[in-house]
Parts: C-alpha cells; structure tokens; sequence
C-alpha cells in the first residue's frame, strides 16, 4: 500500500442555516462546492485535468443537491470535462468518508491525485428534503428495530453514562469558549475563504453561527429539546419514542433529556475540500504536502443508542496505525450532542484538553456532508499553529456508525 498526502485542504465558512437569513443561504450548493474547489486549484497550483476523481459527501441528495453534485459542482467551477465526480452518503460522516475513500484510490495504485469532500445548504434543501427518516420508512425494518431520532439516542447516553444536565451544557459552554478564542487569533484563517455571490460580491469571510458572550446562566434557561418527542406515541401499540428505545434498555427507568439548542450542533450551511496525492506525483510535481494520511476506519454499534461508535471506529484506526489513544496529539470528536464526545473521550480514556481545541459543532455548526472534511482541514491547521505530530478525526453517524481518519505532519 502507497502512502497518501494531503497537500492542502480548505473550506467554507459556516453560514448560519435559516433560509434567507444565513449569508450563505443564497448561494446553491453547487457554486458553494464550486467555489471550494476553485479556491483549493488555486492555492496549490495543481492542474486541475490531473485530478482523477472528486469524492465528495452529502447528505440530503434532494432538489438542488440531487442528481450527482459532485460531477456538477465540477462542472459550475469550470474544471475539465474529463474531471468526474461522485457524491457518497454516509449521513454525518458523509466528508470523512469522502476523504478516506479519496485517499484508498491513492492508496491502491489506481489514482496519483484525487480530491475529497462534501458540502451541505441546509437553509436551502433542509434535513429530511428526501422523505426518507433512518429507516426509508420499510415498515418490515421498523418491526425488527425501532430506530428512534438521534436527540432521543444522545439523551439515552447521557442518561446511561451520567452525564448531567450541567455536564452537557458545561461541554457546549466550553466549545463556545474555544471557538471564540480560535476566530479571535486567526487560528481559522488558513482553511477558510471568503464565498462570493455570482457577481464576485463578498457574502461572508468568517464562521457565522458561534454566539459570543455565551454564559452558563443563559444555557441553563434552554429548553431540553427532544422531551416532547420522546413522550410522543409512535409504536405499533402506541409506544412513546422513549418507551421504543427503551425496549433495547430495559434498566433505564426513565431516559432524562439533557439536550437543548445550546448543547447541541447548529444548522448551518458549508462545504470542504481535500487535495489528495500519491508521494511519487507529489515529488514529480514539486508540491510540499502538509500531511500524511495514516489510517482510516469505520465501525458500527448498536442502531437505537446509535452514536456510540466513533469509539471504535477510532480504536480500529488506531490499531491500524499502530497508535494508542494516548498517541494522538489532538482529538476532532464531532460535536453533533455534547454527550458523544463526552462519552467517546470516556470510553477511550482521552484527557478533553486534547478534545476539540478550537470549539466544535455546537458553536461553530455541522454541516452534515461536509463537516467530516472541515474537521481535517481544522485538524491540520491546529497541528501545524501548534508543532504537534498527530491528530484523529471521528464522527458519530446515524443507524450506529462511526467513521475515523488519523493524520500526521510531514
């Protein structure tokens, strides 16, 4: 197996997901990727009819970013007709995913340059836009496994585990915090570009949903989010939702509901590219990598707790690598509830001051497709400010998976 760099990666700011109100909500998510991949030919210069294959994540395939976004966004940025394109769904681990499958066909021997990705405009083709819920509405599915929502799964962790109504907020006040301190020091800047309109006007140069100023006392006064549901009837015999996912969790007397707006990923809308290169097409071309890709993975657990396996797609990434956890300099452990990374940083006994140093989803959004690609490229950047060697990206995913990539510095 050939060693796979990454020579660059950038991304999108974060526009706030409302439609009509977020800066990025006028711009389809077609010219948002094609923007994304301008910006990455023209940082490193790459020929852009060297590119193999552009891999890209996304999550809601519906209306505008249906039929293949990947092929079309290339085709909206003016790239060679002989570039394609392919769009992946791994729901929340979409852009790692595309990522890491970019990188195997480095790996193989089958490509020499391939670029990774994802986008997601979430105030323009909003979750749920394909009618399809977890389970694609099989109802045979639905009578062998009641897959409950993902808020129902993260309160059901947080009550197994113990996590606190304070824990999870404590958790989101701190992601706040270190967001903040990271766009205030520039510790962005590298990744991100400023995303234009048609006519070349700036529309937003920074991350648009962290609230600065956040403070426990106002997180405290948030409602718990996913209680009304949990208590809404939707089994075969009139089951409420927190009864179903009780059913796999019979010592769980009561699922407490710990999640709000406040500790839990905004709705944002983004995009993120990768440069992938094999070293024989890195050398020949004169091209200075940023990193090596060292191992990828996924994982799956249990369906109806569902966010559980970014733990074990990170233990099987790092058996791979030959690593342990006390290996790895910094943690990207997505923030989709406060309580997976919580809980994945227990399981794997990770000191949180490795967690997440520049803040995470809840403050700074999740924009499902492209979120596993952004938290490379943040990764990276936070690496190189830092002098650091390692680092281990891992997203939760619906349905029980989890999905892990480990770089290092070269």
């Amino acid at each position: 197996m050939r060693d796979v760099f990454i020579v660059d990666a950038v991304r999108t700011p974060r526009g706030r997901g409302k439609a009509g109100k977020g800066a990025l909500s006028g711009v389809h998510p077609q010219e948002l990727l094609a923007q994304t991949l301008n910006r990455l030919a023209e940082r490193t210069g790459i020929r852009k009819d060297d590119v193999e294959d552009v891999v890209v994540g996304c999550v809601t395939q519906a209306g505008e970013q249906g039929a293949c976004v990947a092929r079309t966004a290339i085709l909206a940025a003016g790239w060679p007709d002989g570039v394609t394109g392919v769009t992946v769904n791994r729901f929340c681990g979409s852009g790692a995913q595309a990522v890491n499958f970019a990188a195997m066909g480095v790996m193989s021997g089958q490509q020499e340059v391939a670029v990774g990705g994802g986008v997601e405009s979430m105030s323009r083709v909003p979750m749920g836009s394909d009618g399809a819920p977890l389970d694609g509405n099989n109802l045979a599915l639905r009578k062998k496994l009641a897959m409950v929502p993902q808020g129902i799964s993260a309160d059901l962790i947080a009550t197994i585990e113990g996590f606190s109504r304070e824990d999870v907020d404590r958790f989101a006040l701190d992601s706040q915090h270190k967001a903040e301190r990271a766009a205030r020091e520039g510790r962005f800047a590298k990744s991100l570009f400023t995303v234009v309109d048609l006519d070349g006007k700036p529309l937003l140069d920074r991350d648009e949903h962290p609230r600065a100023g956040a403070t426990m006392e106002a997180l405290a006064k948030l409602e718990p989010a996913f209680a009304g549901l949990g208590s809404t009837p939707m089994g075969p015999a009139g089951e409420t939702v927190d009864e179903l996912a009780r059913v796999r969790y019979p010592q769980v007397a009561s699922i407490e509901h710990v999640h709000t707006a406040g500790n839990s990923s905004g709705i944002v809308d983004g995009a993120a590219v990768v440069l992938l290169a094999s070293g024989d097409y890195v050398k020949a071309h004169g091209l200075r990598p940023r990193a090596r890709l060292r191992a990828t993975a996924t994982a799956g657990a249990e369906p109806v707790i569902m966010l559980t396996a970014p733990a074990p797609a990170s233990e099987r990434a790092l058996k791979k690598a030959g690593m342990q956890a006390r290996d790895v300099d910094l943690w990207e452990i997505n923030e989709a509830f406060a309580a997976v990374p919580l809980q994945t940083a227990r399981k794997l006994g990770i000191d949180l001051d490795r967690v997440n140093v520049n803040g995470g989803a809840i403050a700074l959004g999740h924009p499902l497709g492209a979120t596993g690609a952004c938290l490379i490229g943040t990764a990276l950047d936070e690496l190189e400010r830092a002098d650091k060697a390692t680092a281990l990206i891992t997203l939760c995913i619906g349905g029980g998976m989890g999905v892990a990539t480990i770089i290092e510095r070269v």
